[in-house]
């Protein structure tokens, strides 16, 4: 009996969900034997060796043409090197449910860089309270009046910056790949190949440190690497192109709630009212964001 189209969308999504919504939970146990540039290397060089496999057994070759692999440079840079080793680096001193509430903020950077690259112009009231609702959400959750707030420390400052190398990255590639007559998954291996040689070059500085290689370290890199990056993608673009961009986009509120769980239940993190509230306020604002109605072009995560 063949399993209903909606009931395979639910799937999707929630294992979309969980893959990405883990990742926080598997750096931060992959840090506890890696230095972030490592497990940064490490899950770019597992993703791109997944995506090159399906390339290979698909008969797809990697494109061609100099100023194309410019702009998936740039793309690997803001959507993958940086965002990943922040995210590293930030949760050395902040937890993994932390770190996912702070990634829920990215959408609204996203509109904002949007906006002022004026790549997408259109102002609406829906807009504007969602943004202002989204940034007293991520106010709560920073909390700076507070001595052990996130934004008192270096590990939240990084988070933050990894959700705005997201958002610029969206709209680099909403101005200058989304267009490109490439298959979205040639494309992605092409980027996670481009992000290696960046990640490889920042080697000196902190990947050259001993390594702690246990058992749940390797486990935590590889599940980062195959899972939340190679499979993540071709999972994300098959409901792209199956369901379309507006339902792909509803995982991004589920997963500060899956990094909350997991950091809860797998390291015992807490996670007090008032970031929570402010989780709930980040969530509303961005979806009362995209009730307005949209002219950006496609982006991929």
């Amino acid at each position: 009996m063949r399993t209903p189209a909606g009931v395979r969308s639910a799937v999707r999504i929630g294992s979309l969900a969980l893959l990405w919504g883990s990742g926080f939970l598997w750096i931060k146990i992959a840090i506890q034997g890696l230095s972030p540039t490592q497990v940064t290397l490490a899950r770019l060089v597992l993703g791109a060796g997944f995506l090159a496999a399906i390339l290979h057994v698909k008969g797809w070759r990697l494109p061609r043409g100099k100023v194309l692999w410019i702009h998936l440079a740039v793309a690997a840079l803001f959507a993958n090197s940086a965002p990943y080793l922040l995210f590293a680096i930030g949760e050395q001193t902040v937890s993994s449910s932390v770190a996912g509430v702070i990634n829920a903020t990215t959408p609204l950077w996203t509109l904002v860089i949007a906006f002022a690259t004026r790549q997408d112009t259109s102002v609406t009231t829906a807009r504007v309270v969602g943004l202002i609702a989204g940034f007293i959400g991520a106010l709560l959750i920073f909390s700076p009046w507070e001595g052990g707030g996130a934004l008192t420390n270096w590990g939240g400052i990084a988070c933050l910056a990894a959700a705005t190398a997201y958002a610029i990255s969206y709209v680099y590639m909403a101005r200058f790949l989304s267009s490109k007559e490439v298959q979205p998954i040639v494309l992605s291996a092409s980027q996670l190949i481009a992000a290696s040689g960046l990640t490889f070059l920042a080697m000196p500085f902190g990947g050259l440190e001993p390594i702690a290689p246990r058992t749940s370290v390797i486990v935590a890199v590889s599940v980062l690497g195959i899972l939340g990056t190679g499979v993540a993608y071709v999972l994300n673009y098959r409901i792209i192109r199956d369901d379309g961009p507006v339902l792909a986009s509803t995982v991004t509120y589920l997963l500060p709630v899956v990094a909350i769980a997991l950091g809860w239940i797998a390291l015992g993190e807490e996670i007090t009212g008032t970031s929570l509230a402010g989780t709930v306020i980040v969530l509303l604002g961005v979806a009362i964001t995209r009730m307005a109605p949209q002219r950006t072009h496609k982006t991929q995560k």
